[in-house]
């Protein structure tokens, strides 16, 4: 029990910090970097969105582990009382988040090497485009696995 508590925290932590640098990369990579320099979002697009690409696919399999053996309990304890209780369009959001996390998980290759080849005077957006679905996958794995959770009363 309290190992899985200290897991569920350091997930926590671990998707926190995801999701501040997936969505720093996204907005650095998609802003257009005008505006004033000592502005708040200036200052925020003047970071190169290069820098986040390592932080980001170890961060990104940590939590997709930690979730891993986390959402093993999920399956075994709380999974067969909601299927019981006909709760299919929780359990379908669910489904969903696997999915998406492995699909992110399996772009995790190209986007590292998309973004370790990225030069600032090359136009390609396919770097910002994967940055964008990982982001996607990430809020979406965040306001399911940690909101949604907590509303409805999953853990135990």
């Amino acid at each position: 029990m309290y190992l899985n508590t200290a897991l569920l925290i350091v997930h926590g932590l671990v998707a926190v910090a995801l999701l501040g640098a997936i969505t720093h990369q996204a907005i650095a990579a998609w802003m257009p970097s005008r505006g004033r320099r000592g502005s708040f979002v200036g200052r925020f697009r003047a970071v190169t969105p290069g820098s986040f690409a390592n932080a980001i696919v170890l961060l990104y399999s940590v939590s997709a582990l930690l979730g891993a053996v986390l959402y093993l309990s999920f399956r075994v304890q709380i999974r067969p009382d909601l299927e019981r209780a006909g709760h299919w369009p929780a359990l379908g959001v669910f489904d969903l988040k696997e999915h998406f996390v492995s699909i992110g998980l399996a772009m995790l290759p190209a986007y590292w090497v998309c973004w370790r080849q990225q030069r600032t005077d090359d136009p390609s957006r396919t770097p910002a485009a994967l940055t964008l679905i990982l982001a996607f996958i990430v809020w979406w794995s965040f306001l399911i696995g940690h909101v949604l959770n907590n509303i409805m009363g999953f853990e135990r």
